[in-house]
C-alpha cells in the first residue's frame, strides 16, 4: 500500500476519533507529498526514498519548533509538536541505534581505506545510501567526523 494511501486511511480514522493533531500531521504529510508530486510536473507517484525524505522533513521541522518553544519556556506550544512527531515517525522505517550507525560506518570506512576529514564527503555518500532513512543526517554525520578523524 502506498504512503499516500496509508495516508488517507489514518486521516479517516483521526477524523472519526475526533483526534485534531493527528488530523493536523496528517494533512501536512498529504500536503507535502502533493506538492512534491506537482513540482516534478507529472501526476505519478513519487517514489519511496523520496516519501522517506518528506518525512524526516517534516520531523526535523517539527523538532526544531519544539525545541524553541521549550527554550521560551512556551510548553503549550512544543506539546502538539511532539505528539505530530510520534504521529508522523509511524510512517518511517524503524530508526537504527547509534551504535548500529556507528558500526555500518565502521565497515564503509574499512572497506574505502578512507582516512581524514577529506574523505567525509564519500563516506557520508556511500553510509546516506546504505542507512537510508533510518538514521538523520545529522546522526550520520556525527559518527563519520569521530571516526573520520
Amino acid at each position: 500500500m502506498s504512503l499516500a494511501t496509508q495516508i488517507m486511511d489514518s486521516m479517516k480514522e483521526a477524523m472519526r476519533a475526533k483526534d485534531t493533531v493527528a488530523l493536523e500531521a496528517l494533512r501536512a504529510i498529504k500536503s507535502e507529498i502533493l506538492l512534491a508530486q506537482t513540482a516534478s510536473g507529472s501526476k505519478e507517484e513519487i517514489s519511496e526514498a523520496d516519501e522517506i525524505k518528506i518525512l524526516q522533513k517534516l520531523v526535523k521541522m517539527r523538532k526544531d519548533s519544539a525545541s524553541i518553544f521549550t527554550e521560551q519556556n512556551r510548553a503549550d506550544l512544543a506539546e502538539p509538536e511532539l505528539a505530530q512527531i510520534a504521529v508522523i515517525e509511524k510512517f518511517l522505517p524503524a530508526q537504527l541505534s547509534e551504535a548500529e550507525v556507528e558500526a555500518i560506518v565502521a565497515k564503509i570506512i574499512a572497506e574505502t581505506g578512507a582516512s581524514g576529514i577529506a574523505a567525509m564527503g564519500k563516506v557520508m555518500g556511500l553510509a546516506a545510501t546504505q542507512i537510508g532513512g533510518q538514521a538523520e543526517g545529522k546522526t550520520i554525520s556525527t559518527i563519520v567526523k569521530k571516526l573520520l578523524v
